[in-house]
């Protein structure tokens, strides 16, 4: 637990190149979580772990009514700012394993990229207890897969990293179809059904200097030790560089988990 605490704290180090660099969310997969949850303007939404508010932006613009919990201070600051002009939207700067809200009368709890964080004793049974009868669960998740047919980079770059950080984990990106849900996991719970799963593929291409950007974010890297880390990046920044066009596509699988607390 302690090691997964201090590393989910890593992003803290960077709110504003985490806002800057990581990928938004496809429109439709709101689209879609507002659909299931039967959510209108007004409707109560709890978002545990909002970052810098990326996501929090699109519920807001819906007229939801979100209280966000934010174990860091920095990304919280950085939310509030984005999400100032909507008054229903609340950014408590907390722990959500030792928050605790008045009452279960949440419509939803959601949780992007932030749910694989939390404290497996309360990772479904405390979003659970704070839903009302039948409120409903989304957890979307982001994966780099590769396509077929997609850019060799993806192999080619793990020589970096062999280099680096030698490691079995060093690997290309797996294919979209081999990317786990949440399903049987929802399900085993007992605590909720319903389940839907729901995933969408996005292409993101970066230059040298934004693809660094978007590593620099991630917890095993902000964990690195620096100096290994300025060599792991002086790698890719040079490899992408010698690209056609001195930039490299990403293609980002978004699953969105989606389930309804029973009872």
């Amino acid at each position: 637990m302690g090691d997964r605490r201090r590393l989910r704290a890593t992003f803290e180090e960077v709110p504003e190149l985490y806002e800057r660099a990581r990928p938004l969310y496809p429109p439709e997969l709101f689209d879609d979580l507002v659909a299931y949850a039967g959510l209108d303007a007004g409707s109560r939404v709890l978002e545990i772990g909002c970052g810098t508010g990326q996501a929090t932006l699109p519920l807001a613009r819906r007229g939801l009514e979100v209280v966000c919990i934010e174990l860091g201070a920095g990304l919280a600051t950085v939310a509030r700012t984005k999400l100032a002009d909507f008054p229903r939207v609340e950014v408590v700067h907390a722990i959500f394993e030792d928050w605790e809200a008045e009452d279960a009368s949440f419509d939803a709890a959601v949780a992007f990229t932030a749910f694989h964080w939390l404290d497996l004793e309360a990772k479904y049974a405390k979003p659970a207890r704070l839903l009302r009868p039948g409120g409903a669960l989304a957890v979307a998740e982001t994966d780099h897969v590769q396509v077929e047919g997609g850019d060799p980079f993806w192999a080619e770059v793990q020589a970096d990293y062999d280099a680096v950080v030698p490691s079995e984990d060093n690997r290309p990106p797996p294919r979209p179809e081999v990317v786990a849900d949440l399903r049987a996991e929802l399900e085993e719970t007992g605590l909720f059904g319903e389940v839907e799963v729901r995933r969408y593929l996005a292409d993101v291409t970066y230059s040298a200097e934004e693809y660094v950007g978007v590593l620099d974010t991630y917890s095993p890297n902000r964990a690195m030790e620096p100096a290994k880390r300025e060599r792991l990046f002086d790698r890719i920044r040079r490899r992408v560089e010698a690209q056609p066009g001195g930039a490299v596509t990403k293609t980002y699988l978004f699953t969105l988990n989606l389930a309804r607390r029973l009872g």
